[in-house]
């Protein structure tokens, strides 16, 4: 006799057989017999069916086990196959009672394993976007499909469309088996419909604040109209609670303690369409009455309250009171207990009273004990040495723990540019003995450039460009062949090499040298540099064309030489601040011209040289050099050569230009500001101001053709040109070279606009968004606002007479090569004998561009 038990039902299903045992099987009605239930030992179970399970796991999940005593009919039999299905491995559980002899049962388990899943596809949806669910839904293929991965599976497809504004997204999920292999293909169909819009937002109950603000600070949920962009109007539950809960920060903020959206209504008006009806209780709004402090010992309450900066009469504004107990470092009260080592400060503030529209509030202060730094440790610099990192960070053995210092080392390890600045970690640990250990992790990232460019250029032949930058180079391993990989690295100096040709007729050759730590005890940083250029004339003046034809074997007809050198020592200053720095260099210009009218003001053959100081006090504050959010920037550099024209008697209005140019005579100062500040989320503005001014010493001495500034265009020289002794400074809109403004009763001339301005301004805003913060390759776009201006004497000076220009751009910044950029630039005003009418054109750079 065979009694099944199928688990449709916790009545058994009889099917007839013959029985096994010696002794004669109980009938059916027997094993039945709900009236009279009886009692038997399980004297064995087996399992069949099974292909990847354990039958014996599966006998244990069941709760039975030999020798067991089982009543039939009974519960224990139904919850024996309830058991074995909620583990959710099997299609299908049947018991039967294969023997039954002396009141001692045998017991058999026919299972159907659930098939394993082997296929995942999508069906109604494009191929970006099946590649976006897989990785979304995350199926592991060889998994057991139940009927919670299915139902997981569905849930999570259209969650994924419903974030992207498809509402009524409809998921329909069919598995087919293969029985052959007990595997199975899951098809997720789909069926997005189209984007759910908001036809319409009302706020009922606004009284106090103005509208226009409250749907600004809903920036994820925005009515539909035409031309909107950039703020798309699909509607996005989470994006939607999000927006409720910025709006109601906001009321807050602005002093409604007490504000909340009483009910919110979605309305479906068809169409794919919605309107979004918010109620909003706006509370009354508040004012701090009396500050007060209890628990502090260390200062008294003027001191903290001086720090809060909250008085009587202030908008209470839980957010920015936040900030001001924990925020900016060396501007909160946390930093003023922190800078002096209590590192376990805490301030709790408590309304004390709330009286009208007026609320006293409680600061509770735990001070706490001193905590002195024990240790510092750093992880992560495989290739930097320690001893470059340990010299920037500000946090040592022995001091007292300061907030201020352990921001301020994040930054300055940032600015090293060896680290990736996203993944600088700072994990103070406190011991028990009451100090606190410092751990660093740092995380490194290649630092070294390559600049090589090449090609044919016709008749002037190879025309290329080698550079070669190594940011964290050790002149103390050169000796060590094992430090070879490929060259020394690890103590921070700088080596740069440079070598440019257009064929023969330009080239320039260049290497630099800068230790940032001369003497490894302080940044006294010391640079080194040599340059060489030639640049050669082939030009016929009886036969003009023959410039076009090929110069190999040809004799230049002019040439023009410099040979620089310039040496440099500069310095961290601790007044003002320590953002402050001053660096003081002397060069030397050597210039041979053979030939060549190369000012365009008669001056053919001759040498000048030109002996030069230069100082410059800089402020930088930045965070990031790849992509700033914050900080500013700030140099003013003034250059001057001897006063050469004090001590000589002659005329030197009627000297030959050889003569007069011999020494060169300048002085020459610059002023450069840049700001970044973060707008809301990644989006940043920096905002820039560049000024230039060259003079000369006294009246009886013409500004000289040296040092001019050349504006207009990407800031680079441009092919087949240079830069002799000239700034190169780039407005975007306009052609290289071309913004000049020489005296107002002609027109300028290309020579005049060649030869360069005494004075020029440039004021700069853009607005900047990360596509990618990965140091491997940092991606930007911007858009930007620009005006400047380049004049030819002084009496043309006027800052307010700007050429303007608007735009948009990219920046990808990649280790290996550097910073590289696109900018398209429209020009809006005219440039007498250049610019005609307003028009576009696009900008390539290479590398940071200062000005």
């Amino acid at each position: 006799m065979l009694l099944n038990l199928s688990p449709g039902s916790l009545l058994a299903q009889v099917r007839v057989g013959v029985g096994r045992g010696t002794e004669p099987a109980p009938t059916t009605n027997d094993l039945l017999n709900y009236a009279s239930p009886k009692d038997y030992e399980i004297a064995g179970l087996t399992v069949t069916g099974t292909r990847y399970l354990d039958p014996n796991s599966l006998v244990s999940l069941a709760g039975l086990k030999v020798g067991d005593k089982i009543r039939i009919p009974g519960e224990a039999v139904g919850s024996a196959v309830r058991k074995l299905m909620e583990s959710g491995l099997l299609d299908n559980v049947e018991m039967f009672a294969t023997s039954v002899v002396d009141n001692k049962v045998s017991l058999m388990f026919k299972v159907q394993e659930r098939p394993r899943l082997y296929k995942v596809s999508f069906l109604g949806v494009k191929k970006g976007e099946q590649d976006q669910l897989k990785d979304k839904v995350k199926l592991n293929l060889g998994k057991i499909v139940t009927n919670t991965i299915t139902k997981n599976t569905q849930m999570a497809v259209r969650k994924f469309f419903i974030d992207k504004g498809y509402l009524n997204t409809k998921v329909k999920i069919t598995t087919v088996p293969d029985s052959a292999r007990n595997n199975a293909t899951m098809r997720v169909l789909v069926d997005k419909g189209q984007k759910v819009k908001i036809a319409k937002i009302t706020f009922e109950g606004r009284e106090e604040v103005d509208e226009s603000a409250i749907r600004m600070k809903m920036k994820s949920t925005k009515e539909k109209r035409f031309g909107r962009l950039f703020s798309p109007s699909k509607f996005v539950p989470k994006k939607y609670e999000e927006d409720k809960q910025k709006l109601i920060a906001y009321y807050n903020k602005l002093g409604y303690r007490d504000a909340t959206i009483e009910h919110d209504t979605i309305i479906n008006t068809g169409a794919n369409t919605i309107n979004l009806n918010i109620s909003l209780n706006e509370g009354r709004k508040y004012y701090y009455r009396n500050v007060d402090f209890s628990g502090n010992y260390l200062y008294k309450a003027d001191r903290l309250r001086e720090v809060l900066g909250v008085v009587k009469g202030d908008v209470y504004d839980p957010e920015d009171l936040e900030k001001k107990l924990n925020g900016n470092p060396g501007q909160d009260l946390s930093s003023l207990y922190m800078d002096d080592g209590y590192l376990y400060y805490n301030a709790q503030p408590i309304e004390k009273a709330v009286d009208g529209d007026s609320i006293d509030l409680e600061i509770r202060i735990f001070e706490g004990k001193q905590a002195t730094i024990n240790r510092v440790i750093l992880n992560g610099n495989t290739k930097t040495s320690d001893h470059v990192v340990m010299r920037t960070i500000r946090t040592l053995p022995g001091q007292k723990f300061s907030k201020t210092n352990l921001i301020r080392t994040q930054r300055e390890l940032a600015t090293l540019g060896y680290f990736d600045p996203e993944k600088i970690g700072i994990n103070p640990v406190p011991q028990n003995d009451g100090t606190v250990d410092i751990e660093y992790t740092v995380e490194e990232k290649p630092s070294d450039q390559i600049e090589l460019s090449g090609g044919w250029g016709g008749y002037v032949g190879f025309v290329g460009t080698l550079g070669l930058t190594f940011n964290n180079f050790s002149a103390r391993n050169i000796g060590n062949l094992s430090a070879w990989r490929p060259l020394p690295a690890g103590d921070g100096q700088r080596v740069q090499l440079r070598f440019q040709a257009n064929g023969s007729q330009y080239q320039v050759y260049s290497l630099s040298f800068t230790e940032p730590w001369l003497g490894g005890r302080k940044p006294n940083a010391l640079s080194v540099s040599a340059s060489h250029t030639v640049y050669q004339t082939f030009y016929d003046a009886l036969n003009p064309a023959s410039i076009y034809q090929s110069l190999k074997g040809r004799k230049p007809t002019g040439s023009y030489t410099n040979t620089a050198f310039t040496v440099g020592l500069g310095r961290q200053l601790k007044v003002p601040d320590d953002f402050f720095s001053l660096t003081n260099s002397l060069s030397f210009q050597r210039y041979n011209l053979n030939n060549l009218d190369i000012f365009q003001i008669g001056y053919n053959n001759g040498v000048s040289n030109n002996f030069t100081f230069n100082t410059t006090l800089s402020r930088n504050s930045i965070d990031n050099p790849q992509f700033p959010r914050s900080g500013s920037s700030f140099t003013l550099s003034g250059s001057f050569t001897p006063p050469y024209s004090a001590f000589r008697k002659v005329d030197i209005s009627q000297e030959k230009p050889e003569e007069r140019y011999k020494f060169v005579e300048y002085h020459k100062w610059m002023f450069d500001a840049s700001w970044f500040q973060t707008v809301f989320g990644k989006l940043v503005l920096n905002t820039r101001a560049h000024m230039g001014f060259l003079g000369s010493y006294n009246r009886r001495t013409d500004i000289g053709p040296f040092e001019r500034f050349v504006l207009g265009g990407s800031g680079l020289a441009g092919q087949g040109q240079f830069a002799l002794a000239q700034d190169i400074i780039g407005l975007r809109g306009y052609d290289d070279r071309s913004v000049y403004t020489a005296d107002y009763d002609r027109t300028s001339t290309a020579q005049e606009r060649s030869r360069g301005g005494v004075a020029y301004n440039k004021f700069v805003a853009e607005l900047r968004y990360p596509v990618s913060l990965n140091p491997s390759a940092t991606i930007f776009v911007l858009t930007f606002l620009e005006a400047g201006n380049n004049w030819g004497s002084y009496k043309q000076y006027n800052p307010f007479d700007l050429k303007r220009s608007a735009g948009f751009g990219a920046r990808i910044f990649m280790p290996a090569f550097g910073l590289i950029g696109i900018d398209y630039g429209y020009g809006f005003d005219k440039i007498p004998g250049v610019k005609d009418k307003a028009s576009g054109q696009f900008h390539f750079t290479i590398g940071q561009q200062f000005r």
